[in-house]
Parts: C-alpha cells; structure tokens; sequence
C-alpha cells in the first residue's frame, strides 16, 4: 500500500492516538536517556575511611521479634564509635524487657519509651524527633525495627559519604528474596524506585529517600524545625523530610553491597496495598517540581502502553509504531539491567517485561483510592 493512500485512510482517531504516542514515546525516551540512565553511569568517588562518631535511630512499635534478629547485627558493626538508639513507641509486647537485656552486654544501646496513652494519638514521627533529640552524635543514620545491615561494614560505608557540604546520604534498603509473584513484584518496584531516586539525586534532583537507610546531620533536622510543616500526615517521616531539604549541593547517594539493609516483606496482597497506600499519600505532599516531573512519567508511560495496543489493532502504521516502542523497550531494558546489577539484584529482568506497563497501572490505582481516605494508619 502506498504511503499517500495510508495517509488517505488513516481516520481522525488513528491519528489522535498516534499523536498521542509519539508525545508519550518522546517523553519516555527522554526520560531513561535524561535522567534514569544516570545511575547506571555514575561513577562514584572513592572514600577513605571515616571515623566520625554516629548514631543508628530506630523506632519500634511491637517489634520484639524482629528486635531479637536484627539489633545484634546492628549493635556489632565494624565501627570505633557509636550508639544505637532505640525508641520504644508504646509497645504492648516484650520490646521493653528485650531492649534492658541486650543493654547489659552492649553498653552502646540505649532506648526510651513512649508510654501507651489511648487518649493522646501520634505516629512515627514523634518517636523519630524523640529519638533524634536523645542522639548523643552530630550525626544519625535511620533504619527500621524490621531491617539488618547486609555486613557489618554498614555504618563504615554511609557514614563515609557525611564529608565537606554533604549532609545528606540516601541508601538502598532492599526486601528479602523469597518466592511467590507477590515477592517478586516487591523486588522489582523497590529496585526501580531505588534507581529513580537514586538517578533524580545523582542529576542533582533529589526528591526522597527511604527510612529503612537514610543518614544525615541532626542540625539540619533541627534547623528545618524538624517534621514541623507536615507532622499533621502520618507518612513522610523519610521521604517529605528529604523533599524539603535535599538539594543537588547537601546530598550524595550510596549504594555499595556492604551498605544495604534488607526487610521482611509482606506476605499478603492485603499488606502491601496497604504499606503502598501509605507510602503513595506522602507523595501527595512533595513540592510542585517533583510532583510534576513524576507525573509526566506516570502518564506518559500510561500513555505511552495504552496508544500502543490500541495502534497495533487498528493502524497501518502498526509496524512503525512497533519499532518506536522497540526502541524505548531496549533502552529501557538496558537500564534496568546495569541498574539492577549495581543494586544487586537478581531475575528481575525478566519480570520487568510484565511489570513495567502493569505496575504504573496498579499503583496508580492505589494512589487514587488514597485519594478518600480521611485516616490513615502510620505503623503497619
């Protein structure tokens, strides 16, 4: 068929959705070459050994027997100076008995507690400010009741990163590698956002972090009057502290195997949703800029998989536009492929096939039904 004749016959609709493709197929592309291919490349510059006196932070809320697993890893790294604190949100199981145990052979670990008020309601943050305020060192490193350090070069290796103007160190908490599609989905959206955020930062960008691995100095916290401006939102106590004040001059990535913590992840459908539901509200709050370049991503690739199928049906162009998507696919694929081998993660390649048009979908689902949600729940 000639060229002037598929001209002739291709309807307003057909050329509407190929309109559309194209915008979608120019943003995508712009998006792995601009901005997530950053991290792939990203050389880092080697650190010597610090010997800067930290403090670990974490928050517990029932978390007995996750404590027992993982606070002996943390209280043995290989570190000359530092402390772990521990602060007991109103547990109801044995957090408190098992914290005045360990600190009898580990003089390093001291913990407070919050006492179990039903009339006086709060979240996560007030036990992070607590637990910031007792820290006795300038420096903090945050991770949660549920995560260990991959080795016990943990500390060594984000504590290196705090030198000169950085005041900031965003790190990789990964989940556990266990079976089941649900594992494996959890995995992978952990992995690509870690190259996302990681990617934005390197760019000079950095719009969140994860609490599971995050340090920074405590006088920044305090001179940002800590989590004053969004306290009221049970979310964020990590990545809307970092939205409002990392800036491509006060923070630096690592990203290292020795520096990674892992988590348990949730075993339901059930659990995850609601672990997302809470993450995505936070996002409802970042600052205008990184509400908008993450949304054009979003809709693009929405975009970008929907014009796709609906031109490979009924366009005679279908071959053109197979090629084009080709082209972002590869791109992509290269991406997440060096991205997933510096996080060290593995057979997430594959499955990225299935969630990489899927997964935009579903969370964007989960976010709208936050969406009417008057309460939501800071501890899961």
């Amino acid at each position: 068929m000639e060229i002037r004749q598929i001209i002739s016959d291709t309807g307003v609709t057909e050329w509407i959705l190929l309109g559309l493709f194209l915008i979608a197929f120019i943003i995508q592309l712009s998006y792995q070459l601009n901005v997530y291919i950053r991290f792939p490349l990203y050389k880092p510059e080697k650190k010597r050994k610090t010997r800067k006196a930290i403090s670990v932070i974490i928050c517990a809320k029932n978390e007995e027997q996750n404590l027992k697993q993982t606070l002996p890893l943390i209280l043995e790294q290989d570190y000359p100076e530092f402390e772990v604190v521990v602060v007991n949100d109103s547990s109801t199981d044995n957090t408190e008995q098992l914290l005045s145990e360990l600190s009898v052979n580990h003089k390093h670990l001291r913990y407070t507690s919050i006492p179990l008020n039903e009339k006086f309601t709060h979240g996560k943050k007030l036990a992070v400010t607590i637990g910031l305020k007792s820290a006795r060192h300038d420096h903090v490193l945050l991770t949660d009741a549920d995560c260990y350090p991959a080795s016990d070069q943990w500390l060594q290796k984000m504590a290196s990163n705090l030198i000169k103007q950085k005041k900031i160190v965003l790190g990789y908490g990964k989940y556990e590698k266990r079976k089941g599609l649900l594992n494996l989905l959890i995995r992978y959206e952990t992995a690509v956002t870690a190259i996302q955020y990681f990617s934005y930062a390197i760019k000079g960008r950095p719009y969140m972090g994860v609490g599971r691995n995050l340090a920074y100095e405590k006088a920044l916290f305090f001179s940002n009057r800590g989590f004053a401006s969004h306290y009221h939102i049970p979310s964020g106590d990590d990545d809307l502290f970092i939205n409002e004040t990392a800036t491509g001059q006060n923070t630096t990535v690592e990203f290292s195997s020795e520096s990674h913590t892992l988590s348990i992840p949730a075993v339901t459908w059930s659990g995850w949703i609601k672990q997302k539901k809470r993450h995505l509200s936070a996002g409802n709050h970042y600052n205008p800029g990184s509400k908008i370049r993450l949304a054009m991503d979003w809709i693009s690739r929405l975009v970008f998989y929907i014009t796709l199928l609906w031109l490979v049906i009924i366009s005679p162009w279908k071959w053109i536009v197979i090629a084009l998507f080709g082209v972002v696919l590869l791109t992509r694929m290269v991406v997440l492929k060096t991205g997933f081998h510096r996080l060290e993660e593995k057979y997430l390649l594959l499955p990225s096939l299935l969630f990489d048009p899927l997964l935009p979908l579903t969370l964007g689902i989960v976010w709208i039904s936050t969406l009417f949600e008057t309460k939501y729940q800071p501890w899961s």
